[in-house]
């Protein structure tokens, strides 16, 4: 037997596949990323300036608990800020959400193309990921509770669904809830909240509020503050307190802390950042989709056009590419082969993606 001569990682996370990001450019070109999901109009103005005038303090600590920009997104949305927990992006939060309920044996039910980040802090605490079928790329409720088992401690539902841009009625995800047992936490990650415009859509916070066994995510980075790592959940105290004792001491920067409070109170900027990607998400869907291209309805900050086939998608990713657009790829990381993800940017991003996709499917 041979001998083992470094550590070695708990049984199973070798096995996990990373998390692999939208490529961010191209060698040696200059290029347009729609790939991250990123604001298409930068961060707001007053969060700029709160994380510049954070710089004089950079030496100091943050106040722990993020006080200050819990209490700035619970005025905001009418939200008891002893019930949110802030957290290093919204990454970080669900990796702490799967610490604290999974363990060896359990199982987490997620749909087939839910986001990609659930099998793997789903694994790492040694449990099983179950998917659930979809139904044309939409989360199916019943595929769902017919995947839970005895076993089933958490159910992993992002709506609206990254890649997809589906996503599930406020009546559709309180019958998945209804169909729950009470020791099942229901995780909604609600991270493209801010684009939807479907008006039978539910961010999740009457859920939270009415049961013990339901909590909410949320991300700072579709409103422009990717760079600075901020998330935030709100759930009942009882796993808000589990929370409290795993997390980072000093988990959100002082910088980040005060971007947020300025992003969050900053409604007229996110009602035009809204406003952009509702226009230019209906205009490129429309212009996008012919015999050769489908864009599947989105209601988050990208779509999703799936091809006749992957070849296509393929040559997709790299004429684009070739003309400067550099969008992402959801083969290797869904399994959807046939498909591209693009994020919604500028105005002259919008007319470029589609005037080269057009071009490249007529020339078929």
């Amino acid at each position: 037997m041979s001998k083992i001569l470094h550590p070695t990682p708990q049984a199973g996370i070798l096995d996990i596949a990373p998390y692999l990001p939208g490529k961010s450019g191209a060698p040696g070109s200059k290029v347009i990323k729609l790939s991250a999901n990123e604001s298409p109009l930068g961060a707001s103005p007053l969060a700029v300036d709160a994380f510049a005038a954070a710089s004089a303090q950079l030496h100091v600590y943050p106040e722990g608990s993020s006080r200050l920009l819990r209490e700035a997104l619970g005025e905001v949305h009418g939200i008891d800020p002893a019930s949110i927990v802030c957290g290093n992006g919204s990454d970080d939060l669900l990796h702490l959400l799967a610490q604290v309920y999974l363990g060896e044996g359990d199982e987490a039910v997620m749909n087939r193309y839910g986001f990609s980040v659930y099998p793997i802090i789903t694994k790492a605490t040694g449990a099983r990921i179950v998917m659930a079928e979809e139904r044309d790329y939409r989360a199916d409720i019943e595929a769902i509770l017919a995947a839970v088992t005895e076993r089933t401690k958490v159910v992993w539902l992002a709506n609206p669904n990254n890649p997809t841009g589906t996503y599930l009625s406020a009546d559709e995800v309180a019958r998945l809830h209804a169909g729950l047992r009470s020791d099942i936490l229901l995780v909604i990650d609600s991270a493209y909240a801010e684009y939807v415009t479907a008006a039978d859509y539910s961010v999740g916070l009457d859920l939270v509020r009415a049961h013990d066994n339901v909590v909410m995510v949320r991300t700072f980075s579709k409103m422009g503050l990717a760079a600075a790592r901020v998330g935030w959940m709100v759930g009942p105290a009882h796993v808000v307190d589990a929370i409290h004792r795993i997390r980072g001491p000093f988990n959100v920067n002082l910088p980040a802390q005060m971007a947020g409070a300025a992003a969050v109170r900053d409604v007229e900027f996110t009602r035009k950042l809204k406003e952009h990607n509702a226009v230019w998400r209906d205009w490129i869907s429309a212009e996008l989709h012919s015999n050769q291209m489908r864009v599947v309805p989105s209601q988050a900050n990208f779509v999703m056009v799936l091809f006749e086939s992957a070849k296509l998608a393929a040559e997709g990713f790299e004429t684009l590419a070739a003309a400067g657009y550099i969008v992402r790829e959801i083969g290797q990381s869904y399994g959807i082969e046939n498909g591209l993800r693009i994020s919604i940017g500028s105005e002259d991003a919008m007319r470029g993606v589609a005037q080269v996709l057009k071009t490249m499917v007529g020339g078929q």
